[in-house]
């Protein structure tokens, strides 16, 4: 039976299904694929993705083999690419699932030629380091590969693919500088003849922000993750997507406080009168950053309740002494996400990103999936 205490995680599903065709129209003629790494960051992959493939998405991007591996009998025909490329030991697996490795080095090109040998070309995807220096291949392997197209001997690139650096701040020169890199790299590059049905070769630049830079950025492919969860992709912009997620936790108890009285660990928090306090069963083993304690606020229908104190484990406590007597009881909802507080609020009151807020959103919560089709 479920515990009635318990905070509750409502995750819409047609908003993130709205969210994809929103960007999916925006990226038209390019195709509109999905990141649903980290398990569609932390909402629930098994119960999205397949609702994405339903609504024409047949790309989808995951970190990991396991992920993949996870993924694949609930996306049949569907490409699942391996952002993290080809772990020493996994080939066989990726293969075998019909997975789509990105390849990071040559040390991975090498390695997915060797377990292409005697199976025909498979499918693979590049990425080319153009200025994030984090993973793809170097600017001296990009040389090599361009001089010596046979180096890819025995692959089947389906996808040439980088990352922008800045994509969320438009104004950033550093957009314009990779993708003036990746236009040479991919203006460049000799690709050897495509083999099966998969297709042509698809360039991908642009993830969530970078679909809002124009259709410069957009190429054959956009990889959105954040923006189909409700994230705004664009700093200071207005947020064009839906929200997605709804958090609510229950309040446990009231207590009346007076002058000079404290709250939490650590005393970091003194009352400088009479007031109500009301303790709220979530903390910071769900995902609640101990950073909003004393910054941050939650909702009580409507009305906008503070932090007070440090957030604790399994608890917060909220000042409620300016709301009607009366209006506030054990039992009652209130909002840490939700219609007066999105993930971009919540967020900037704990110093981080909408990213963090959400892969962050624990197992304890009662999870609801509603406007599903």
């Amino acid at each position: 039976m479920p515990d009635s205490y318990s905070a509750a995680l409502t995750i819409d599903i047609g908003a993130i299904v709205a969210n994809y065709r929103l960007l999916a129209g925006r990226l038209s003629p390019a195709a509109c694929g999905a990141a649903v790494k980290a398990d569609c960051y932390g909402l629930g992959a098994a119960m999205i993705a397949p609702h994405l493939r339903r609504a024409g998405c047949n790309h989808f991007f995951v970190a990991t083999v396991d992920e993949g591996l996870g993924l694949r009998p609930l996306l049949p025909g569907a490409r699942i690419y391996l952002m993290n490329g080809l772990p020493p030991g996994s080939e066989r697996d990726v293969a075998g699932n019909e997975l789509i490795p990105i390849l990071n080095s040559m040390a991975e090109i090498e390695r997915w030629q060797s377990t292409s040998r005697g199976m025909g070309a498979r499918p693979a995807g590049l990425q080319f380091d153009t200025g994030l220096n984090r993973l793809g291949l170097s600017h001296d392997e990009a040389v090599r590969l361009i001089a010596d197209p046979h180096l890819l001997d025995g692959i089947d690139p389906v996808l040439i693919m980088s990352h922008l650096a800045c994509a969320d701040d438009p104004e950033h020169p550093q957009n314009r500088a990779q993708l003036r890199r990746f236009r040479e790299i991919t203006g460049s590059l000799r690709l050897p003849p495509r083999v099966g049905s998969i297709g042509r070769t698809l360039r991908s630049l642009a993830a969530s922000s970078s679909i809002f830079l124009g259709a410069d950025y957009h190429f054959d492919l956009a990889r959105p993750g954040a923006a189909l969860y409700g994230i705004n992709p664009v700093l200071g912009a207005e947020n064009p997507l839906r929200q997605v997620v709804r958090l609510q936790a229950k309040i446990l108890q009231l207590r009346e406080v007076d002058l000079n009285m404290t709250v939490g660990y650590g005393a970091s928090h003194q009352f400088r009168g009479p007031s109500v306090l009301a303790t709220i069963g979530a903390g910071y083993a769900d995902g609640i950053f101990r950073s909003l304690g004393n910054r941050g606020a939650v909702f009580v229908a409507g009305q906008r309740a503070p932090i007070v104190g440090r957030v604790s484990m399994d608890l917060i406590t909220i000042d409620v002494g300016h709301l009607p007597r009366g209006s506030v009881s054990p039992g009652m909802s209130v909002d840490l996400i939700g219609p007066e507080q999105n993930v971009d609020a919540v967020a900037r009151d704990a110093g981080t990103i909408g990213y963090e807020i959400l892969t962050n959103l624990g197992t304890r919560f009662q999870r609801r999936y509603v406007g599903a089709q």
